[in-house]
């Protein structure tokens, strides 16, 4: 393993001694912590990109990712072709029994119809706009998409699958019903944004992480993860964040290899193939310790087990050949020491969100920095 060339990027600009995808507030915090990353010769070709607009008229906005940030997801409904761009799953994945990324037959979906593909393929864009092979309408609509599509990379349940990425799975939230999905996307940040000391309502010592900072009700919240999270609990490990392989995976197998392949694999419908990382850019490689999450946290076993699951948790409301519906089975409490207790003794949202941010603005950081020297 060697550091990518967004890492060396990434710590030019910003070497700090020891001392609601996510709903609307979890992108904007992946954004905030990008920018606080970002070279600073790279933010006039940052902000030349999200001032781009058609109608010369419009004002300039504020310089900053985290209002476009949930763009991708405020605009899904009139680019159809663009959902499936959020997420990522395998065939054969059922958290919390069985966590396979993929599975043996593969993905699910389309090729190049995930987020794992979408990152590479809006890099890939930003890339030929600093060499001027793109417009600037491209690049403004590559950049929304990266900084959106990050964030959902960082979103567990966006890498399975199973009951629509957990949309599909009634809980209960301090009495109130909800989703398994909506919990990771809003939720626990909602809580947490509650419960932040209040000294964290002051600013940082730290001119980087309070430039970046935007008056919002999650102000202290980041504070909180910069100063427990990046500057002490994970110190060490934020370097390995932008780890990738030295070398990409083989290439699948052609011709009388395949055929023995699709000999061994399950009956049934078979995936499609995603592209390879890099060893600039690996969403699959960092995306693989998040998937994981699914079963060692995010799904709760008791899903699966009755009284809230094991054959009781897919239940009709409607009449079914005549027979009444079927009482709808309990559901599972998770604002709980077991569940909701561990998640934030551990800090996995956190964390989570933090290496989202880092890694964007690492990304940002290469792609433009060349980019810079040159202006």
């Amino acid at each position: 393993m060697r550091l990518s060339r967004p890492l060396a990027a990434l710590f030019i600009t910003f070497s700090i001694p020891a001392a609601y995808a996510w709903g609307a507030a979890g992108h904007e915090i992946i954004a905030t912590i990008a920018q606080m990353y970002l070279h600073p010769s790279i933010l006039p070709t940052i902000c030349d990109i999200l001032n781009f607009s058609e109608d010369e008229t419009q004002p300039e906005q504020p310089c900053h990712l985290a209002p476009i940030s949930t763009w991708a997801d405020k605009l899904r409904f009139k680019m159809r072709w663009s959902a499936a761009l959020h997420y990522v799953g395998s065939l054969d994945d059922h958290p919390s029994q069985t966590c396979l990324f993929p599975g043996e037959r593969g993905w699910a979906g389309t090729r190049g119809g995930n987020v794992l593909d979408a990152i590479k393929n809006v890099t890939g864009l930003l890339e030929d706009w600093t060499r001027g092979e793109a417009g600037d309408a491209t690049a403004n609509e590559a950049l929304k998409f990266l900084v959106h599509f990050m964030g959902d990379l960082h979103m567990p349940l966006h890498l399975t699958g199973r009951d629509r990425g957990g949309n599909s799975d009634r809980v209960l939230w301090s009495g109130r019903q909800t989703n398994l999905h909506s919990l990771w996307d809003g939720l626990l940040i909602a809580k947490a944004i509650r419960t932040v000391p209040r000294n964290y309502s002051r600013p940082l010592p730290y001119p980087d992480v309070e430039h970046a900072l935007r008056g919002t009700i999650y102000d202290s919240y980041i504070r909180r993860i910069m100063w427990e999270g990046v500057f002490q609990k994970w110190k060490d490990d934020v370097p390995e964040w932008f780890s990738c392989p030295e070398t990409t995976p083989p290439p699948p197998a052609r011709g009388w290899q395949q055929v023995v392949m699709s000999l061994k694999r399950l009956a049934g419908k078979q995936g499609v193939e995603i592209g390879p990382d890099t060893d600039v850019l690996c969403p699959y490689h960092w995306a693989k310790p998040i998937h994981a999450l699914n079963c060692d946290i995010v799904w709760p076993k008791e899903l699966d087990e009755p009284p809230y699951g094991g054959g009781g948790s897919k239940f009709a409301d409607e009449d079914v050949a005549g027979r009444p519906p079927k009482p709808h089975p309990p559901l599972l409490e998770l604002d709980t020491p077991k569940y909701a207790g561990v998640i934030e003794d551990t800090m996995v949202v956190e964390k989570l969100l933090a290496q989202g941010g880092i890694r964007l603005a690492g990304i940002l950081n290469y792609l433009f920095l060349e980019e810079a020297a040159r202006s």
